[in-house]
Parts: structure tokens; C-alpha cells; sequence
């Protein structure tokens, strides 16, 4: 593999080579409150004693959390696939997680863990859990909470399951998708089991298209964003299309479109641009301009391995990537909107500066690249020292 190195000036990341970046982390619960998790708040441990992370940076993301099935062998059918490694995942979740990973502030919202038939763990002399039949909404509860994701508004539901997905992996890494979801959990969230407060404290409020598929989920959506935007909090929207979860591809469009002007920030790929301009040129400027609204900020445009391209109102340039060896593409994306919007979190001005901004690319086409090297998405996220790391490498 080789990476290319870059100079680079981040003006919004700071980096010190001498101490941890993920420092001894505390997670102190208060009451439960049914039928959320148990509530918590994050404690970094430094050298002058704890402190909270900064909820002025908070990115709120919205949507799905689900389990990946990836093989264990590339190039095969699903029905050929000797063995399957699970790995947590869903676009706002991987997110979530990405920017947790970075050392920003994030959290998580969706209806994602079944409880039934629960009963009594003992841990200690004086702890209990509660455990479901529904081990993997378990496990993806317990994901978030050791990624120091806030799940405040992580929600359960008894009558549903969490969703499945399982991958299939060409030789190249690309991937194709099976998914279990009739109905899962996350297609369940109502608009009253909404935290409100959670999404008006956020800098930026993260979401996809998933959610918009189905009743009660899609209403909850657009309530969350309406909350956010009369909140003076910054959208960001990743349509993430997924063909086979829409009853057709109009509907998809037509889905995908329905909320498009009202973002600020939109992050879309090659073959989106094809779809949604009906089979238009991705790498026409003039077409992608088409998509442009008018109060957008910063429209993005990843291209894989070849990097991204950018477009404001200002200024638009395109930011080279990183090589890598790609295993699984899975949450590479997801990686990548995780690295710019950490960045943008704890400085929007990045919006008017080309330079910065194209550092703060750089940064998060780094997070993507890293990401491929690995199977699954949630597993495979990288720790801002590994991409710091990475932009620093020499060329081979």
C-alpha cells in the first residue's frame, strides 16, 4: 500500500504524538427512563483530573443501526460464502461511532434494541443487567456505549427485531447488500419517542434517506430535522441509496429529493449523482451543479479511491485519496462524512477558507481509505492518530 503524504496544517486538530488520544474514559448512568437506555455522560480522564466533552460540537446522527453479515472470502456469491464475520454498522451509526473515534463529541438516535422475555444478569454483589432475547440489539447497544457515543436517544422496542444485513464482496472490495428488515426496529421510531433536547443542543444533526422509506420512522425524521433547523443547528445529509430497501427507484428518487433543500451540507457519490439526475454525467460540473440548492453550504462528492469533490458557493476543487488496499469498502463513506463533520464541529468557519477546508478533505479522505483496509465498518474506523499517522506516511 502506498499512501501519498501531504503537507497539511489542521488547524481545527490538534495533535500531541506524547499523550493518548483516547484517554481513560468514565460513563456515569442516571435513572432509566423507559423505553430509552440508560442515560449517560462522558468523563475524559486527563492529567489535571476530568473533564466533560464539549457539547458545543456535538454532531446528533439520526437513523439505523444494524448488523452486518460480511464474508469471510471476497469474490463469492452469498450462497458460496464459507463463513460470515458480523460487525455492527448502519450509516448514522458508523458515523457516530467515526466521530467518536476522531475525538469528537457524537450522538446516536434510533430505535434499535428488542426487549423480550428479560430477565436478571448478576454482574456483582450489587449490579444487575438487563439482557433480551435480541442479542444482537444488545451488542450494538453495547457498541455505541464503549465508543463513548451518547445514546440518550437510543430507544427499544418490544415487537420488532434488529435489522440484518448481509454482504457480498466482489475482488474488488465493492459490495453488494441482502437485507432482514420487515419490520426491524429502526423503522419503528415514533415522532413522540423523540429526545428533542438532545438534537437542539447539536452543532450539526446528521441523517440519510433510509429513514424517510416508512411510516412511523419517516415522520420522526422530518420532525427531528424541523426541531433542529428552528434550532439553528447545521443539517448534514448522506442519502446512502440502498435500491432494494425502496418499494421502486422513482420512489427512492422521489424520497431522496423530498428533503434535499433543506440541508446544508449534502455528501453524495458518483453513482447517486447518476440516479437522481436520471442518468446524467457524474462528472460533469454543470450536472452536479444541478443538484446545488440554494442555501446549501458545501455539497461533496466522493469518488472512492480517487478522493472527493467539493462545491460551494465560493469556490468547488476536487482533493486527491489516499491508496489503499481495499478488503471491504463497507463504511468507507460513512468514514468519511465522520471526518470532515468532526472537523467542521469545532469550526464551521472551514466553510469560507478553501485551504482549510481542503485540509480538513484531505483529513477525512484519509478516514475512508484506512477504513477499506478493513471488514466490516464499525470495526474498522480509524482513531485520529492512525489517520494523522497515515497523511504523514512517506510515499513507498
Amino acid at each position: 500500500m502506498a499512501l501519498h503524504s501531504a503537507a497539511v496544517s489542521f488547524c481545527c486538530v490538534s495533535f500531541n504524538p506524547q499523550a493518548s488520544l483516547f484517554r481513560q474514559c468514565s460513563i456515569k448512568p442516571s435513572r432509566l427512563s423507559s423505553p430509552s437506555l440508560p442515560r449517560f455522560r462522558i468523563q475524559v480522564e486527563s492529567g489535571n483530573g476530568p473533564f466533560e466533552v464539549d457539547d458545543s460540537s456535538l454532531v446528533v446522527c439520526f437513523g439505523e443501526m444494524l448488523i452486518d453479515f460480511v464474508p469471510t472470502t471476497s469474490g463469492l456469491a452469498l450462497a458460496e460464502a464459507p463463513a460470515f464475520k458480523k460487525a455492527p454498522g448502519g450509516a448514522p451509526a458508523n458515523v457516530a461511532v467515526g466521530i467518536a473515534r476522531l475525538g469528537g463529541a457524537s450522538a446516536f438516535i434510533g430505535k434499535v434494541l428488542v426487549i423480550s422475555l428479560l430477565h436478571l444478569a448478576r454482574i456483582d454483589k450489587s449490579s444487575f443487567v438487563m439482557v433480551g432475547e435480541d442479542e444482537f440489539g444488545y451488542m450494538l447497544a453495547n457498541i455505541l456505549k464503549e465508543n463513548n457515543v451518547n445514546n440518550e436517544g437510543m430507544r427499544f422496542d418490544p415487537g420488532a427485531r434488529t435489522a440484518l444485513a448481509f454482504v457480498t464482496l466482489r475482488k474488488d472490495g465493492e459490495r453488494e447488500f441482502m437485507f432482514y428488515r420487515n419490520p426491524s426496529a429502526d423503522m419503528l421510531l415514533q415522532e413522540a419517542e423523540l429526545d428533542i433536547e438532545l438534537i437542539r443542543k447539536a452543532k450539526i444533526f446528521h441523517y440519510g434517506s433510509i429513514s424517510l422509506i416508512t411510516e412511523p420512522c419517516k415522520s420522526a425524521h422530518i420532525a427531528a430535522a424541523k426541531a433542529a433547523k428552528e434550532a439553528g443547528v447545521i443539517l448534514s445529509y448522506d442519502p446512502n441509496l440502498r435500491l432494494p430497501l425502496w418499494p421502486s427507484a422513482e420512489s427512492a428518487r422521489e424520497g431522496i429529493l423530498s428533503i434535499w433543500d433543506t440541508a446544508d451540507i449534502i455528501k453524495i457519490s458518483e453513482e447517486e449523482i447518476s440516479f437522481l439526475t436520471q442518468g446524467e454525467d457524474p462528472y460533469d460540473d454543470n450536472v452536479v451543479r444541478k443538484l446545488y440548492h440554494e442555501n446549501l453550504k458545501l455539497l461533496l462528492v466522493t469518488e472512492g479511491p480517487e478522493g472527493c469533490r467539493y462545491y460551494t458557493k465560493e469556490f468547488s476543487g476536487r482533493v486527491k485519496g489516499l491508496k489503499a488496499e481495499a478488503v471491504d469498502t463497507t463504511g468507507a463513506g460513512d468514514a468519511f462524512v465522520a471526518g470532515i463533520l468532526s472537523q467542521l464541529a469545532l469550526d464551521t468557519s472551514l466553510l469560507q477558507n478553501e485551504d482549510r477546508l481542503r485540509d480538513a478533505l484531505r483529513f477525512a479522505n484519509a478516514c475512508g481509505a484506512l477504513t477499506v483496509m478493513e471488514r466490516g465498518a464499525i470495526p474498522a474506523l480509524p482513531t485520529r492518530e492512525t489517520v494523522l499517522n497515515a497523511l504523514l506516511k512517506p510515499v513507498d
